[in-house]
C-alpha cells in the first residue's frame, strides 16, 4: 500500500459481532430462494425499510475531512495517496441505487455522489493478473471482493447521500457503494484500497459470512 503507516484499530469484539457469528452458524435467515436481479428488485429473505438502519462493529472512527486521506496501492502501475481535496477533484458521478443489508432489510432509491470505482481503475491501472480488491476502514474494518464486482457500472466510491454529505454513521466522509452485492462488502469509513492478486477474506468473511455476497443468490454465510 502507499501512504501512511496503518495505524488502524482492531474492531472489538462485541456482542453484534458474537450474535451474527452464531447466525451465520445457524442460518438464520435464510430462505432456500434464488431470485434474478433483472426480475425482481427485492432478493430473497429482504424487507423494505423506509430510514437506514445503522450497523457497525461498535466504533464510529471521527475523521474530518481536513485528516482523512485514500490510499490506493498494490498490483496497479500508479499508486496513489490522495487528500479529501485531491479526491473530490477527480470526476463526480451521481447513481440511485438500491441497497441490500444481510441482516435483511433494503432500502430503494438511494442517491449517491462520488467518484466511480472505474474512474478510480483508470487512474491506478490494475496490472494484468489483479483479480481482487482489499478494503481496509479506519476502524479496522475489512472486507474483500473480487475486481469485476469493485468494478460494476453503479459502484463508487460515494461522499454523499440524498444531496447531503454523507453522515459518519454511515460511513462519511466516504464509503464504497456496491449495490448489487449485501452492503457488508461496501466498506464505511473508507481509508485502503488494495488491488490484489490473491484473495484475502476480511472480516465476516472469516466470521462465518459469504466470500462473494450475493443477494438475488442469498449468499449470506459460508457454505
Amino acid at each position: 500500500m502507499t501512504g501512511s503507516d496503518d495505524t488502524s484499530p482492531l474492531p472489538p469484539d462485541t456482542k453484534l459481532t458474537r450474535t451474527k457469528q452464531t447466525w451465520a452458524r445457524q442460518g438464520k435467515f435464510l430462505t432456500g430462494r434464488h431470485a434474478r436481479p433483472d426480475s425482481e428488485r427485492l432478493p430473497p429473505g429482504q424487507h423494505i425499510v423506509k430510514d437506514w438502519p445503522v450497523l457497525d462493529l461498535g466504533v464510529v472512527p471521527s475523521i474530518t475531512r481536513d485528516h482523512w486521506r485514500l490510499d490506493v496501492g498494490g498490483a496497479v502501475e500508479h499508486p496513489i495517496s490522495w487528500n479529501w481535496m485531491e479526491f473530490e477533484a477527480q470526476p463526480q458521478t451521481q447513481e440511485v441505487s438500491d441497497i441490500h443489508c444481510v441482516t435483511t432489510w433494503s432500502r430503494y432509491d438511494n442517491q449517491w455522489q462520488g467518484l466511480a470505482t472505474r474512474d478510480l481503475l483508470a487512474k491506478v491501472m490494475p496490472s494484468d493478473d489483479a483479480a481482487f480488491v482489499i478494503l481496509t476502514s479506519y476502524d479496522g474494518y475489512t472486507t474483500n471482493l473480487p475486481l469485476e464486482d469493485f468494478a460494476a457500472e453503479d459502484a463508487m466510491i460515494a461522499h454523499s447521500w440524498q444531496g447531503q454529505p454523507l453522515p459518519a454513521e454511515h460511513g462519511g466522509p466516504a464509503r464504497l457503494v456496491v449495490p448489487h452485492l449485501y452492503f457488508w462488502k461496501s466498506a464505511k469509513w473508507l481509508q485502503k484500497i488494495e488491488i490484489a492478486t490473491r484473495d484475502h477474506p476480511g472480516f465476516w468473511e472469516v466470521r462465518g459470512y459469504h466470500n462473494r455476497g450475493d443477494p438475488w443468490a442469498e449468499q449470506r454465510y459460508s457454505e
